[in-house]
């Protein structure tokens, strides 16, 4: 098995790889430390059910000022049967700055856990505005220890039309089972085979294992072949609540650059089909695509583009040292320079706006690696499991947000390893003792540090409370 990293992300213009060979895994040498996303071990009941709404509560997170008031104001309904279902104990608000840093976020959730009664906590949280306006650093900060999500649209009616989507799921859940869709964009990538053979084919698998042995679910089954969008579509429309696991590359900049902000913005992220035109919001906006389910969209930009991309240093360190075998630029491209807006993808917003769409999307934010989910160390072990946990939750009728959090515990897990090493560095006595350390050491160190930025990147884009409308659980 080769030690290669392989990018979920393809040009806008030609549809073909940004990143034109792969990187060699030996190039994540000598990446700093991230931020410890360790949680802070003082939030709500945690030892009681996650799923309970009374004991973990419902809370929201919105823009300080009028847009937050605004935001506030369309998701009234939601708020108001939020606070039922935690038999009339308020929901709590809380209104925040704009662009939170990271070190400002992890200062604020210290705030509000050394200010706030333990029992006043709420665990699900649900993020109110794009990625200008409330931060990712914030959502990432919080979601280590609580079940967080973000709605953002352009303007209230996508909202309004979300909220109106889930208390009526509510109101009337579907009397069928759910169902699992696995959907890998065969276009002859080698990413995308790397997608296929590493996750997409083991994790159905393990899930029809368990399927046999009464440990899955899922009343069914089935492998989409997304050749065009139709392919993608047609199967899509069945009004039976389903998680669907897709993996593409995800639309990054044409070769010339991106024509404008408003061009990025309404593209990046989109889902690449091959040779095929892609799938866009516009495609989504309105027709049945998985109504009332969940999908789970793994590709570059799938859930949004940041303000910063952790991946810059690095990369602009390999292009300046050499050491890639395929041109830095076209993947820079379509990464966020200083200045720029973050935002949250077309995509997936136009999906969760849709009447007829699902009630969340679980995306990446920044590049998109196979790291999530193989380690390129000697024999490229497989992770299916990471995934296959995800989608047994969702099918169990767990609410999202806890499915969600089976990435977060992968993701502590790999800071929890990759800081030992660190720690092993700061303790010895001279820089001689860190660079006569073993050099398998060392890449696994570099494999650790990729891997939990990769798994970090996962978002969820919708209310962390609801989930798959079914009665049959």
């Amino acid at each position: 098995m080769k030690l290669d990293l392989e990018l979920l992300l393809a040009h806008a213009d030609d549809r073909t790889p940004t990143l034109e060979a792969p990187l060699a895994a030996r190039s994540a040498l000598g990446m700093g430390n991230p931020d410890d996303p360790s949680p802070s071990g003082q939030m709500r009941h945690d030892g009681a059910d996650p799923n309970a709404m009374p004991l973990q509560r419902w809370g929201v997170i919105a823009p300080a000022g009028p847009e937050g008031d605004r935001l506030l104001a369309a998701i009234d309904p939601l708020i108001r049967a939020r606070q039922e279902a935690q038999r009339g104990r308020p929901v709590r608000i809380e209104r925040v700055p704009a662009r939170m840093s990271a070190e400002q976020a992890r200062a604020w959730r210290s705030e509000l856990a050394r200010s706030t009664p333990v029992a006043d906590q709420p665990r699900y949280l649900l993020f109110l505005g794009d990625l200008d306006r409330v931060s990712l650093e914030l959502q990432q900060t919080l979601a280590i220890d609580t079940f967080a999500g973000r709605l953002a649209f352009p303007d209230e009616h996508g909202y309004e039309a979300y909220v109106d989507k889930v208390l009526r799921w509510e109101r009337a859940p579907s009397a069928a089972g759910a169902r699992a869709l696995f959907c890998t964009v065969r276009d002859g990538t080698p990413a995308t085979a790397l997608g296929h053979a590493a996750l997409m084919a083991p994790t159905r698998a393990l899930c029809l294992e368990q399927q046999a042995l009464g440990d899955f679910s899922a009343a069914s089954m089935d492998e989409i072949s997304a050749s065009s969008r139709d392919a993608l579509l047609d199967p899509a429309a069945t009004v039976v609540p389903s998680v669907l696991l897709s993996m593409s590359h995800g639309l990054g900049a044409p070769r010339r650059g991106w024509p404008s902000a408003e061009r990025q913005r309404a593209l990046q992220g989109s889902m690449h089909l091959g040779s095929e035109p892609p799938l866009t919001a516009d495609d989504l906006a309105a027709g049945p695509f998985l109504p009332g389910g969940v999908w789970f969209f793994l590709a570059c930009f799938s859930a949004g583009t940041p303000a910063r991309s952790v991946y810059v240093p690095w990369l602009r360190r390999l292009r300046e040292a050499g050491m890639s075998r395929s041109p830095i630029e076209p993947v820079l491209a379509s990464l966020p320079r200083e200045g720029d807006r973050p935002f949250i993808a077309a995509l997936p917003q136009a999906a969760l706006a849709n009447p007829e769409g699902p009630l969340a999307v679980i995306g990446h934010v920044d590049l998109a690696w196979t790291y999530a989910f193989q380690d390129p160390g000697p024999g490229g072990v497989n992770h299916p499991a990471r995934f296959y946990a995800l989608l047994r939750s969702l099918c169990d009728g767990l609410r999202v947000g806890v499915a969600h959090a089976e990435i977060t515990r992968f993701l502590i897990e790999t800071s929890v390893d990759l800081s030992a090493f660190y720690d092993d560095e700061a303790r010895a006595e001279s820089w001689d003792d860190i660079a006569s350390q073993d050099p398998a050491r060392e890449i696994q160190k570099a494999h650790l540090w990729m891997r939990r930025h990769d798994l970090g990147g996962y978002v969820l884009l919708g209310d962390p409370a609801v989930r798959l409308p079914v009665t049959a659980r």
